[in-house]
């Protein structure tokens, strides 16, 4: 089992360090991920320029570009050997409902699946003053990476996962759950450069507005760790014979 880890918090990062440890008792690891913290890329690829990938260390690289370049580079041609997996993570912080759009952590295991392998993304619930318990995380990437192994689903399903920053002795369990959605983001922070130019800070996102039953959020608040299948196609389906109608009326 040759399995990709990336993320989107730079290939230094926590997060990545015990990821990568806990796949390596379960198959060859290999690392790309960006050389810096790109948080909020979403699935965005770098097309304007050239990439460049770079060896930190054996099986360790970096690209100076977003987790989707990473993971694309790494997939598309790079290497000789083909991945069997992507494993992306562990995120600095929750990837709850709506932030799945933002997310560079779910973008990298988005374009695994774009690419053909199973892919999962897990994200700490790191909260300021937390415990930042990367280790649980770990676990908890180790036990669902090989309940796949053994028993795996549909290539085309994405599992978000979410975990309760807090020892792994006082997880609550797993949940399978649905993505809620967040109330509207904080305003942007005002600022100065040091010309006394204004700048701005994009603000903190919302808390929960749909944290109800069946909700990651729930599931996290709980202390249950949150598995929410992903999946590309963003069709509202139900909506198709409607449309329908309103454009005959056109």
């Amino acid at each position: 089992m040759k399995i990709l880890v990336s993320n989107d918090d730079g290939y230094r990062a926590e997060g990545i360090a015990q990821l990568r440890a806990a796949m390596a008792s379960l198959g060859e690891v290999t690392v790309v991920a960006p050389d810096r913290n790109r948080s909020g890329a979403g699935n965005s690829l770098t097309l304007d320029v050239p990439l460049r990938l770079f060896e930190s260390e054996p099986g360790i690289y970096y690209v100076a570009g977003t987790p989707t370049d990473c993971v694309h580079l790494a997939i598309s041609g790079v290497f000789e050997f083909e991945f069997d997996m992507v494993a992306s993570g562990i995120n600095d912080g929750a990837n709850l409902g709506d932030d799945v759009l933002y997310s560079g952590t779910v973008a990298a295991a988005i374009e695994g699946r774009f690419l053909g392998l199973p892919t999962i993304a897990i994200s700490l619930c790191t909260v300021p003053g937390g415990g930042r318990h990367f280790d649980t995380a770990a676990r908890v990437a180790q036990q669902l990476v090989a309940g796949l192994m053994q028993r795996p689903f549909d290539a085309a399903m994405i599992l978000n996962v979410n975990v309760p920053d807090r020892p792994h002795a006082q997880l609550a369990g797993f949940a399978s759950t649905r993505l809620g959605f967040r109330h509207r983001s904080d305003a942007v922070i005002p600022a100065k450069n040091p010309r006394g130019q204004p700048v701005y800070w994009i603000g903190p996102a919302g808390a929960g507005a749909d944290a109800g039953a069946g909700t990651d959020f729930l599931a996290v608040e709980n202390g249950l760790v949150s598995v929410t299948p992903l999946s590309i196609d963003l069709t509202r389906h139900a909506a198709l014979p409607s449309i329908g109608r309103w454009l005959e009326t056109l």
